[in-house]
C-alpha cells in the first residue's frame, strides 16, 4: 500500500480518502521505454488488456481524460463522443503537467490537480481488477474497474479504435 507516514502519490492519497481497497505495484522505469503503459504490463507480467493508460485530451478549450487499455489505442472521435468534446485531440505534454500535476507516463486518473472528465473504456468491466498509473512512472495501482470510474466520476463507454 503507502508508504508509513502518508500516501506516495496524490493518487493514492485519493483512494486512501475514498476509503478504496487497492494495491500498489512498483517496477523499475525504463528511461528509454516507448510506451508506458505497455512497460508497465511487461515488467508486471499482466495481461495489457487490464492495464489502462491515462491520455490526456483537448477539444482546444476544455482538458479531459480518456483511459483505454494499453494493448488498444485511442480513438478520439469515440472519446470526443463519450465526454461531449468537439474535434478533440491529445493535449499539449505542458498542459497536461500543469493541470494534472503529473508528468507524461506517470499521469493518473486520480488526484489530478484538477478533476477533469473523464471518460474508461468499456472493455474494463470485463475484469475483476484494472491498473492505472498511480501517478509516478513505475508505480501501478490495482482497483476494482468499479472503484476506479466511481472515484473519477469516469463515463464508460468504447473508447479504443477498432
Amino acid at each position: 500500500m503507502a508508504k508509513k507516514g502518508g500516501a506516495a502519490t496524490p493518487a493514492i492519497a485519493a483512494l486512501q480518502a475514498a476509503g478504496i481497497t487497492f494495491t500498489t505495484h512498483e517496477y523499475t522505469h525504463d528511461p528509454r521505454a516507448q510506451s508506458f503503459g505497455g512497460e508497465a504490463a511487461q515488467a508486471l507480467g499482466h495481461d495489457p488488456a487490464r492495464v489502462f493508460k491515462t491520455l490526456v485530451i483537448t477539444d482546444g478549450k476544455t482538458l479531459a481524460v480518456a483511459m483505454v487499455p494499453t494493448s488498444g489505442t485511442l480513438s478520439l472521435k469515440a472519446a470526443g463522443a463519450a465526454l461531449g468534446l468537439h474535434r478533440p485531440t491529445m493535449a499539449d505534454p505542458a498542459d497536461v503537467r500543469r493541470v494534472t500535476g503529473y508528468v507524461l507516463g506517470g499521469v493518473s486518473p486520480l488526484g489530478q490537480r484538477k478533476r477533469l472528465p473523464t471518460a474508461l473504456d468499456e472493455t474494463a468491466l470485463g475484469f475483476a481488477t484494472v491498473f492505472c498509473s498511480a501517478g509516478r512512472r513505475g508505480l501501478e495501482v490495482e482497483l476494482a474497474p468499479s472503484d476506479l470510474a466511481e472515484t473519477t466520476s469516469a463515463v464508460v463507454a468504447p473508447l479504443a479504435a477498432p
